[in-house]
């Protein structure tokens, strides 16, 4: 495991759909990742890209880029990318707390997010590292257009209630939520796309928890 982990990291410079810090930055998707200007879409905390492939396949007429800092996880959805020539995704190895270095509103394209069972931090200690925090809400104001939504998918119960209240405090538009999204009528196609980590949970006799909003 160790081996294979130490392989995938180093494979990952030579990957033409991976860019880590440093190498992109505001304004230069466009030009030099797709080669066009059509609407992006980020899936934050991507793990294996799963939701961003998904989505990918289904809507060609989009860009997606899958955010992550793990590169063991990374390389898994930028190899299946490459292998099955799907052009219009990249991954971004980069701490979320940082996207605003490498993406902006004023100069990218960015319609959409997707936060897809993120990490909760359940010790309150840790509460502002939760992707629905007010410290990261403020981030997402700096790189998604205005009146565009954000989505959570999660299977905890502890960060769908925070999100719900910090998005309120904030000052944010709820668009839809649901504390069980296979028994509301809201499971269409693309929610119903699912993640390793969703079918584990629901295995698991989890229920999941659904968010759409807008920051403002």
């Amino acid at each position: 495991m160790a081996k294979n982990k130490t392989e995938r990291y180093a494979a990952l410079p030579g990957m033409d759909n991976v860019y880590s810090s440093g190498e992109i930055f505001p304004g230069e998707w466009a030009s030099r990742v797709f080669g066009n200007s059509r609407p992006i879409t980020l899936e934050l905390a991507c793990g294996g890209g799963e939701y961003t492939l998904e989505l990918a396949a289904r809507h060609p007429e989009r860009n997606f880029i899958g955010v992550d800092i793990k590169g063991e996880r990374i390389y898994k959805g930028a190899r299946k990318a490459l292998e099955e020539h799907i052009a219009n995704v990249a991954f971004l190895r980069a701490y979320i707390q940082f996207l605003d270095r490498y993406i902006k509103s004023e100069t990218d394209n960015v319609e959409e997010i997707w936060i897809t069972f993120p990490d909760p931090y359940p010790k309150k200690s840790k509460k502002r590292k939760r992707l629905t925090s007010p410290f990261f809400l403020d981030i997402y104001r700096r790189i998604i257009l205005p009146e565009r939504s954000v989505h959570l998918k999660t299977d905890s119960e502890l960060l769908y209630l925070f999100t719900l209240e910090s998005l309120r405090e904030e000052g944010c538009t709820i668009v839809r939520s649901t504390s069980d999204l296979y028994n509301s009528s809201m499971a269409d196609e693309v929610l119903s796309i699912k993640t390793m980590y969703e079918k584990q949970h629901l295995e698991d006799g989890k229920t999941i928890k659904y968010v759409e909003f807008m920051v403002h």
